[in-house]
């Protein structure tokens, strides 16, 4: 079966040209144009990546990606807006999002980062652990001190890639190619933000912490 989009976009010209591209992909989109009635879709299915506006009439797209993570970490969040000051766009991540496109984008790259999501492949290690700490890639679970949280996909690639690497220095532009597939500015400002997400998240385990090592990279020391 294709996968299911949930896309939301006021805009009814540029709605109807993305959604009609991604439909002869295909995936299967359900589009709505306002923040409400995209929570009420949202709850009412099942979805496999969300691509969001920001600028949305009743509920605005960040509001929009507040709910939805806070019933649903694992859905991939995308975001698709005029807004192109880097605060705005660190803030869609701080909010969970995995990723952020500015207008005017083109298609091609909105598939390709759409087919990134859906192609999530386990690798054969599907668990990996250090110290207290455990990954389950597959369930997109982190378990620390024996409490079980769980990940966006995101955040579940670049822990993968730091558990693999324990004690040695990885690189930022490494780590940025590894897991975006780039390094440019704006994705190295994303990996500050997701290294601090996931800061919080092992802050449980007192024998593992990430170090940075200024300007080069880090280091997950146990």
């Amino acid at each position: 079966m294709s996968a299911h989009i949930l896309f939301v976009e006021d805009d009814v010209n540029l709605g109807f040209v993305i959604r009609d591209t991604l439909e002869n992909v295909p995936f299967q989109v359900t589009h709505c144009t306002n923040g409400v009635d995209a929570w009420a879709t949202f709850q009412a299915g099942s979805f496999d990546v969300c691509l969001l506006d920001v600028m949305l009439p009743q509920s605005d797209g960040f509001t929009l990606a507040r709910q939805i993570r806070a019933v649903n970490t694992q859905v991939p969040i995308l975001f698709l807006s005029a807004l192109a000051d880097k605060d705005d766009r660190l803030q869609g991540l701080r909010l969970g999002a995995d990723d952020y496109l500015t207008k005017p984008f083109s298609i091609e790259e909105l598939i390709l980062k759409i087919n990134v999501f859906l192609r999530r492949t386990i690798t054969p290690a599907d668990h990996q652990s250090l110290r207290h700490t455990m990954l389950n890639r597959h369930n997109l679970t982190l378990t620390v001190n024996g409490q079980t949280q769980t990940l966006t996909h995101r955040e579940a690639d670049v822990i993968a890639y730091l558990l693999d690497r324990p004690n040695t220095l990885v690189r930022r532009d490494e780590l940025l190619r590894a897991v975006w597939g780039d390094d440019d500015y704006f994705m190295g400002r994303s990996l500050d933000v997701f290294i601090s997400r996931i800061r919080k998240r092992i802050a449980q385990d007192p024998t593992i912490r990430i170090d940075n090592v200024h300007g080069v990279g880090f280091v997950l020391r146990q």
